[in-house]
């Protein structure tokens, strides 16, 4: 696969512009400030609907525009395909694949498949548990764009649960009536279901990266090593599989309801989880030094 063009309009710096690039390697070459990396990361937008520099859609957006542009022609396997995406800050993004205007925007995932290394990696390492939560749900989408939608799918169930808990919580606050929680049996079911596949997707993805990971550390760091992945659930227990997770989820979410209704958020679950990054036995945050967090991020 390699874009064989690419077309930028309102994107960060640029106001319109058109790139075409060839199979094998491409570099980008200027002074800094130049918009080198808004290619690279516009290129990155179309792989993962997400920018690795920044959290949201605004700053992807020229000062004084409304939306941006991204559009790009890919070939692979002698098929040519034109992804487009709309970005629109605080509203819907839509996308085109070909000229059609009847897709969503996490149909485009898989068109384009990237490898990123950047100075924002190094949050993999030395970064809260967010970072290393998304790395795994990317690369997750990466593999399997169906995945996607499983995320969208717990996203939307722990938005409604968390609504829930939040008005629980401020009506024992301020003594004002108890709300019905009848429902939340309903969303804990849901919020299982959803995290149950997220689990069981993670978990395989981890299996599958550590003999990989390990082995590039081993080409980066010699003898620096082994470098270990460990994931961390919020809920606890040794669960295997989508209904043993979800079975899990279940305990842990009945468990915890007191506090989350004290507290107004959920407090287990995916969202929550962790991947742990050791260099033998002991966690690569905190005790790896400078060089030995580049090469761990490299390896992932």
């Amino acid at each position: 696969m390699h874009v064989t063009h690419l077309s930028l309009a309102d994107f960060r710096s640029y106001e319109r512009a058109e790139v075409s690039l060839g199979p094998g390697v491409t570099a980008f070459v200027g002074p800094n400030g130049q918009g080198k990396t808004n290619l690279v990361e516009a290129v990155g937008y179309l792989a993962t609907l997400g920018s690795h520099r920044v959290a949201s859609d605004a700053p992807l957006v020229r000062a004084g525009a409304e939306r941006a542009f991204v559009r790009a022609a890919v070939t692979q396997d002698e098929r040519s395909q034109l992804v487009e995406l709309e970005i629109n800050p605080g509203r819907a993004n839509r996308a085109r694949i070909n000229r059609s205007s009847q897709v969503r925007p996490r149909d485009v995932l898989g068109i384009v498949r990237t490898v990123l290394f950047a100075p924002e990696d190094l949050a993999l390492v030395k970064g809260d548990p967010g970072e290393r939560r998304r790395f795994l749900d990317e690369l997750l989408t990466a593999r399997q764009p169906r995945m996607a939608g499983v995320r969208s799918d717990y996203e939307r169930v722990l938005k409604q649960r968390n609504t829930l808990l939040k008005s629980a919580a401020l009506a024992r606050r301020h003594g004002g009536r108890t709300l019905d929680l009848s429902t939340l049996d309903i969303w804990d079911q849901h919020l299982a279901r959803a995290g149950a596949e997220l689990l069981a997707q993670r978990t395989d993805l981890i299996a599958a990266l550590q003999p990989l990971v390990d082995k590039s550390y081993e080409q980066l760091a010699p003898g620096g090593g082994p470098a270990l992945l460990e994931y961390r659930p919020s809920a606890p227990g040794t669960a295997q599989g989508r209904e043993e997770f979800s079975a899990q989820l279940l305990a842990a979410l009945g468990e915890m309801r007191k506090q989350e209704i004290e507290r107004g958020v959920t407090l287990v679950g995916p969202h929550r989880d962790d991947l742990l990054l050791k260099l033998g036995d002991l966690p690569a945050k905190g005790y790896a030094s400078h060089g030995e967090s580049w090469s761990y991020a490299l390896a992932l």
